[in-house]
């Protein structure tokens, strides 16, 4: 069937976080597009599943380990990736945050380094720091919009005695950067030299432009697959993050049972709720053409915002997006100080973006952007920073 993204939706009475919990500082009245949730409404055969879910009238305890789950997600990774993963290397997380917080558990101990490649998604580095652990940072290498690994330092890194491994952002939130096969190889050569793990954090591998493709790290390196874990969900992809279900693969069977010591003996957070379960079995069988839609939307979004900034904001970058619906823009041209900047887009522009300096010092002076909304508040958002910017 065919998607109207343009349809406005109204969230109010919700209690979603994007209206609800705005960034400290931003105004009521700022426009949201600021958490990674999509403002589109999801795939009908969700919806559908839904409802058949609701009028069977019990919610009682549901289990993750079906078969018809296990086919669904192990279906959808062969169908995007051509990626076979064992059924039983697949465990659940009602999240990615909170699953790298349960490998950070048993793969670390206090004091223990973590590498991380900021700017990066803020909380790896609230998680490893709530658990007692150190930062280990090998900061991307940044021109004009183009991001790339620095491979000289990462080794650097991880040569670190007290370095125990790495969480990797494949593809890169907030840059957008989608690795090749060749640059995520070297990451692997280069840790398996100092025998270190890599938890590779793939929630965005969906999510990628047209003729991008997204390579699973276990995939391509199936010769250290026992010292990598792989989170995946169909969160991000399909519009379900207050689903809270995520896809953990760990192919370490000494780390599966870790895994369950921590997860199910001592936290008991071993189950899925029903709902979650439903809408992502319907999501990875029967919503292949609402996903094909929904990228095509966000990559309008995304050359709407690039040709915006290319006609009317000269002295800024878009960072080039090959992966996730969100927009990373470098405005140190215009303002270098990142509150003086998140004072200007909450109070001037009236806009709450995620501000570049909660990914680390390199995002200063970047505004991270969801545009998995529609296009009229895209147009809207933009004609408000444009504003902002030439009051300075």
């Amino acid at each position: 069937m065919q998607y109207n993204f343009d349809q406005i939706v109204d969230r109010s009475g919700t209690y979603a976080c994007k209206l609800e919990a705005l960034p400290e500082g931003a105004p009521a009245d700022a426009m949201p597009l600021w958490v990674a949730d999509m403002d589109f409404p999801c795939a009908e055969p969700i919806i559908k599943a839904l409802h058949e879910r609701i009028d069977r009238k019990i919610f009682g305890y549901t289990m993750y380990e079906s078969e018809d789950a296990s086919n669904a997600i192990t279906g959808w990774y062969k169908k995007q990736f051509d990626w076979d993963v064992a059924k039983e290397d697949i465990f659940f997380s009602p999240g990615v945050v909170p699953a790298l917080a349960v490998l950070l558990r048993f793969l670390t101990q206090e004091g223990d380094g973590v590498i991380i490649q900021r700017p990066v998604y803020h909380p790896f580095t609230n998680k490893i720091i709530g658990n007692g652990r150190k930062i280990v940072n090998s900061p991307l290498l940044y021109h004009e919009g183009k991001y790339t690994i620095d491979f000289e330092n990462l080794e650097k890194c991880f040569a670190d005695p007290t370095a125990k491994g790495m969480i990797l952002c494949s593809p890169h939130n907030p840059v957008g950067r989608v690795w090749t096969p060749e640059e995520l190889r070297k990451v692997v050569d280069i840790a398996k030299k100092y025998g270190k793990w890599i938890i590779s954090d793939e929630i965005h591998s969906d999510l990628v432009r047209k003729g991008v493709v997204h390579t699973p790290l276990l995939k391509l390196a199936p010769d250290y697959a026992d010292n990598i874990v792989v989170c995946t969900a169909p969160s991000k992809t399909f519009n379900l993050a207050g689903m809270v279900l995520s896809n953990i693969v760990i192919p370490n069977k000494e780390w599966q049972k870790e895994w369950n010591h921590i997860v199910c003996d001592q936290l008991s957070i071993c189950d899925a709720n029903p709902f979650g379960i439903t809408a992502m079995i319907a999501a990875y069988t029967q919503c292949d053409d609402w996903l094909e839609q929904v990228k095509d939307y966000i990559d309008g979004n995304i050359q709407y915002i690039k040709d915006f900034v290319a006609e009317n904001l000269p002295k800024a970058h878009v960072a080039d997006a090959q992966g996730t619906y969100l927009v990373w823009l470098d405005l140190n041209a215009y303002e270098k100080d990142p509150k003086k900047l998140e004072d200007l887009m909450h109070n001037v522009a009236r806009v709450a973006f995620d501000e570049g300096y909660i990914f680390g010092e390199e995002g200063n002076g970047f505004e991270r952007i969801n545009v998995a909304t529609p296009r009229a508040n895209v147009e809207e958002c933009m004609r408000r920073v444009k504003a902002a910017l030439d009051t300075l």
